[in-house]
């Protein structure tokens, strides 16, 4: 009996050190990226680049959420994979209606945000949270290419743009 419970606090422990590490690790994620406080700005832009530039799209899985419980009509949760070249440019588009998660794999990329007048450096290993009232572009201003893996729920239409981050 002692060894059953010695063994149930060790994976006890050993999940909650997880969760401890797995917490620490998505708030340091969240929080990078963001526009500084002071820099904030309602309609500090609006408008920027809008040609696609130096990106590869590739769509890695999706899901007709028509089909699944949650019953969204008219509607995909996708995962693509985005390579920005050197000087690419992802053009200005919103998420209105378009809630999405970015994470930067490898390489930095900045985001001209419409509600901040500086531009926001993303950097490899964090998250960008693409919500309501966010409309920007994005610019590789690096050397080096940035890899991106887009995760949204995306209108299932013909007349929207599928390329669109």
């Amino acid at each position: 009996m002692l060894n059953r419970l010695q063994g149930s606090l060790m994976i006890r422990n050993g999940l909650c050190a997880t969760a401890l590490m797995m917490g620490a690790v998505v708030s340091g994620s969240a929080s990078a990226g963001e526009c500084p406080a002071d820099k904030i700005k309602p309609g500090a832009r609006t408008q920027g680049e809008t040609q696609l530039k130096g990106v590869t799209d590739t769509v890695l899985a999706s899901i007709d959420l028509s089909k699944e419980k949650v019953n969204l009509q008219d509607r995909q949760l996708r995962t693509r994979r985005l390579v920005v070249q050197p000087g690419g440019v992802v053009p200005w588009h919103s998420h209105e209606d378009r809630p999405a998660l970015i994470y930067i794999v490898s390489g930095s990329i900045h985001e001209y945000a419409s509600n901040c007048s500086v531009p926001i450096l993303h950097k490899a290993g964090e998250v960008s949270v693409e919500k309501l009232g966010v409309q920007h572009w994005w610019k590789n201003t690096g050397k080096t290419p940035a890899v991106l893996l887009s995760s949204d729920v995306f209108h299932d239409e013909p007349k929207a743009d599928a390329r669109m981050m």
